[in-house]
């Protein structure tokens, strides 16, 4: 058995995209319910993100959630990973099993649920597969969103790079490709008036780590980005300092120079807290 280490901290994708996606709805929020990793089940099987209508004759107006029925399951790909055919199975899997994971039979509807597939490029052997194989039709909706048609569930994609920086600002910006200094002051004048809010400032702390080098560049000629995004970098900058401590104690755990039993109490984590980080920082491949 092998190990892969990383060198770098794991940027936080998956909350900043529930943070994302709840600042898509924000003019709707009173109408829906959101759930992030929502458990299937006692075994580890998750969803990214669970969004209930609560009243499911309310139409919603977000270009992202038209088709939405009453349960809505979302599988999100951070700009690093990529949706493969058996990522597209293992969603479909799911939403068979919360269809059947319920006390009273049939009490949700096969006609409520509905699937959406997020990621940044174009799954093109995907499509290809879905389109040759199981006979889908793609339809473009709009800019970046693409319906999947020919089967029971409503199922989407929604490819984040081609989204509309319109309608869609902070997902199309929620990447680790922010090119040139107008992105930069584009997220500046966006983000003014909305510092103080957690969702934005989730995607914005992650938007930064992500394109670090972008920023650093822009920040060095303009003070203003620097007074803006302040809050952002010194956060960064202390989550990376803890994360590099920690990383140091399971590289030491995992070369067998610090018991185990040491390594949990010099974190200062529980014993599951602990094993759980380790399990993110090494990869196990068979």
């Amino acid at each position: 058995m092998k190990y892969v280490k990383t060198d770098e901290p794991m940027l936080q994708w998956h909350p900043a995209f529930f943070a994302g996606i709840r600042i898509e709805f924000c003019e709707e929020e009173n109408k829906i319910n959101f759930e992030s990793e929502h458990q299937l089940g006692t075994k580890p099987m998750q969803i990214d993100v669970l969004i209930i209508r609560k009243n499911s004759n309310e139409p919603l107006e977000k270009n992202i959630g038209r088709i939405f029925k009453k349960h809505n399951i979302v599988e999100y790909k951070s700009p690093v990973d990529y949706l493969s055919v058996d990522d597209f199975y293992k969603v479909y899997g799911y939403a068979c099993f919360y269809k059947a994971d319920v006390t009273q039979v049939d009490s949700i509807k096969v006609n409520e649920i509905t699937l959406s597939f997020v990621c940044k490029g174009y799954p093109r052997n995907l499509i290809q597969h879905l389109t040759e194989i199981r006979g889908f039709t793609i339809k473009q909706y709009e800019s970046g969103i693409y319906y999947i048609m020919g089967d029971i569930f409503p199922i989407q994609l929604i490819v984040t790079s081609r989204l509309s920086k319109e309608h869609n600002f902070w997902l199309k910006n929620l990447t680790d490709d922010l090119s040139g200094t107008k992105a930069v002051r584009e997220l500046a004048r966006e983000y003014q008036d909305k510092q103080k809010n957690i969702l934005y400032r989730s995607v914005m702390n992650v938007i930064i780590k992500a394109n670090e080098e972008l920023f650093k560049e822009e920040s060095g000629v303009c003070e203003a980005i620097i007074d803006l995004f302040r809050d952002e970098y010194d956060q960064g900058i202390s989550e990376a300092k803890q994360q590099g401590a920690l990383q140091q104690l399971i590289n030491l755990v995992h070369d067998g120079l610090l018991p185990l039993e040491v390594g949990i109490q010099r974190s200062g984590m529980s014993e599951e807290e602990f094993r759980n980080i380790y399990n993110m920082y090494v990869i196990q491949i068979p």
